[in-house]
């Protein structure tokens, strides 16, 4: 029988078969696929004829398109809905991969080919975005190490090989960490736990296979019961679990692979002629060097940090006057944080969250993008890789634009954190095709699902990664979507999340679970009022989280990550009851991959122009002012990865903005 996934696809919108696919198709496919692969850019650098944008550039984004096709469905599962026979293939898959990449990037005819057409390109009579497409392949066989030979050619290909099995091996461990740990809680502990988190703590239990409620390391449900739970033994005891992710001794400890991955990234670095990692990898954003990413990142850090020591001092009265003496911990923060965050701005998470319930919200994000952009989502019954995903159509004027899924609700088998990826990217070359967009997020199941505001903005956030696949319009799906510069690919999923704050926006969908009315005025003023609370401590977790990661790959490697972060901590004054967002054991963006890496600033460099963007809109119509989306479309979302985003930025909004934009929508402006 014909492999369902190397077979064309006659289903509609030409998605996976996933009803047709079982593990057991995926290892033959990937070995079928990977050889027809090589066979792919050996023809091309064996091209007896003399090199031309088609016969070598235009021919490389489309070679080896069924192992894009394979790899495109396994890794979409294989982090959605992981399970031992995935991760097996995974461990297998992953050295392949790199020796396959290392393969093209070593193969010295067919760089010789990119590197004549490079030399010939002022001649070629290229549109802009051939060109650019051209400068992109040539600096990404450059960097990759196709200029190397002998030796240095050969320990490229060895670390490349090693990093891939690290890589994987990191994720692997986290994931077994994370799905291996829940703390059960007798009917006692549920005091003081709104409903939405007991019924989520049981529903997390049904799935565990226990006789009743359990906190698990998701982090939709630990967090909630950090902030409600007035047991402080028990916060203390799921907190603990939750830093020591990947840090646990034994199989799944990724302390040492931390450092490992550090040490050969620097080589790797140094291999191509930079002082160190992070020159290497900022050599191709914005920001372009660690100096400016540091010089922004301490620009924030004081102001949070003295905003985070001010709450801190108040928080401990708090906790003081409830008896109990010793310094403010970690486990307390957020308990405390919502406590005051009620006594200040009269605002209660439990009484907030059924106003805002998944399906609406999913509405809500769908509504702004068709007020905006005018793309409507209609429902489709398609199979699907889990039975909690579900798909939409996406269409503009009629016509097709995308098929969009979304995967929302937390599991033991989906790795932590949200995401956003394309199952197909947008292209014209070689022929017309829409792109298939997946959402990933963890949120905690329920009847109805219901978030926490972060949890909204979670969402908005991810569909705004969304739009920018689905508003692709460019030739090359190797510039498509959000094939951007790291610090710029935040950018659209940012702005998009300023929506979910527009009044008008949750006065028509944050309606109420049981009674279907919308929510209070006082109540959205509250929440809108509150939106800068507990900022510091929000800022502080972050910052301190990108400043580790740039001191990792800045300088010469350290021989102890953990050491090594203790060291940085230390230097910054990190308040003591404040730990990172992410620490290294389970920095799973600095460490699953080079994705991150020197990068986890970007989220903040994307919210400078994210705050600026939106007052564009502020000081125009309004929020849906149809001439800046209109230019927002067509100079941003549109244009993915098909000229410098300096230029994007510039194109939509005639300047670049300073930090200033950044502290006042965060609150920390003096």
């Amino acid at each position: 029988m014909t492999n369902p996934l190397l077979s064309e696809w006659t289903t509609p919108f030409e998605l996976a078969p996933f009803d047709k696919i079982s593990d057991h198709d995926f290892e033959p496919a990937f070995e079928t696929a990977l050889n027809e692969a090589r066979a792919d850019i050996q023809t091309i650098a064996d091209d007896p004829t003399d090199p031309s944008f088609a016969n070598t550039i235009e021919a490389l984004e489309v070679a080896g398109k069924k192992l894009d096709q394979v790899l495109s469905v396994f890794y979409s599962v294989a982090g959605a809905d992981s399970n031992d026979k995935r991760q097996e293939l995974q461990r297998s898959f992953s050295p392949k991969l790199a020796t396959y990449s290392s393969e093209i990037y070593g193969n010295k005819a067919l760089f010789a080919r990119i590197e004549a057409l490079w030399e010939a390109r002022e001649s070629l009579g290229l549109s802009d975005e051939k060109a650019r497409v051209l400068m992109l392949t040539h600096r990404g066989f450059r960097r990759a190490g196709a200029g190397l030979t002998g030796a240095s050619d050969a320990r490229m290909r060895e670390i490349r090989t090693r990093l891939a099995e690290l890589g994987t091996a990191f994720t692997q461990n986290l994931l077994a960490d994370e799905a291996g740990w829940h703390m059960e809680l007798a009917e006692g502990d549920l005091e003081g736990l709104p409903g939405f988190v007991v019924q989520a703590a049981r529903a997390a239990g049904d799935e565990k296979g226990t006789d009743g409620p359990v906190i698990t390391l998701s982090r939709s449900l630990i967090v909630p019961f950090l902030q409600f739970s007035p047991r402080r033994d028990l916060r203390a005891k799921a907190f603990a679990a939750w830093i020591a992710r990947g840090a646990n001794g034994g199989e799944t400890d990724n302390r040492a692979i931390a450092t490992e991955i550090l040490t050969l990234r620097e080589e790797r670095a140094k291999l191509l002629g930079y002082d160190d990692f992070a020159a290497f990898k900022l050599e191709t954003e914005m920001a372009k060097t660690s100096e400016v990413v540091r010089n922004l990142l301490m620009d924030v850090w004081e102001p949070a940090k003295a905003r985070a020591e001010a709450d801190a001092e108040v928080l401990t009265q708090m906790m003081q006057a409830d008896g109990i003496n010793g310094p403010l911990e970690p486990w307390d923060w957020r308990y405390y944080a919502e406590k005051r965050r009620k006594a200040v701005h009269d605002l209660d998470e439990a009484a907030l969250k059924p106003y805002l319930q998944l399906d609406r919200m999913i509405e809500a994000s769908f509504a702004c993008a068709n007020r905006l952009f005018s793309l409507e989502f209609k429902p489709i019954d398609v199979p699907l890789y889990h039975r909690d995903c579900r798909a939409w159509e996406v269409t503009r004027d009629g016509a097709h634009v995308a098929v969009f899924i979304g995967d929302y609700f937390a599991r033991a088998s989906k790795r932590s954190g949200a995401w956003c990826s394309a199952m197909r990217g947008q292209a014209k070359f070689p022929k017309v095709q829409g792109p298939v967009v997946i959402n990933v997020c963890n949120f905690a199941k329920g009847d109805p699902a219901l978030l926490s505001y972060d949890d909204a903005r979670t969402l908005f956030h991810e569909f705004g990664h969304a739009l920018h696949q689905m508003l692709s319009n460019v030739t090359y799906e190797s510039i498509s979507g959000t094939s951007v510069a790291r610090d710029f690919v935040e950018l659209p999923s940012q702005l998009y999340e300023h929506w979910l704050e527009v009044p008008e926006v949750l006065a028509e969908f944050a309606t109420h679970a049981e009674t279907g009315e919308p929510m209070p005025k006082d109540m959205l003023d509250k929440v809108l009022g509150a939106a800068t609370f507990d900022m510091g401590f929000q800022t502080v977790e972050y910052v301190a989280s990108a400043l580790v990661d740039l001191a990792f790959h800045n300088g010469p490697a350290p021989t102890d990550a953990m050491a090594k972060q203790a060291e940085v901590l230390e230097d910054l004054g990190m308040p003591h009851a404040i730990t990172m967002r992410h620490a290294a054991p389970h920095f799973a963006h600095v460490f699953s991959g080079d994705g991150y890496s020197s990068g986890y600033y970007s989220y903040m460099w994307s919210e400078v122009m994210d705050a600026d963007a939106f007052a564009a809109f502020e000081e125009a119509g309004g929020p849906f002012d149809l001439e800046k989306a209109k230019a927002l479309e067509a100079n941003i979302l549109s244009m993915g990865g098909s000229r410098e985003a300096e230029e994007l930025y510039l194109a939509f909004r005639g300047r670049m903005p300073g930090v200033e934009a950044l502290l006042k929508g965060r609150g920390l402006a003096a």
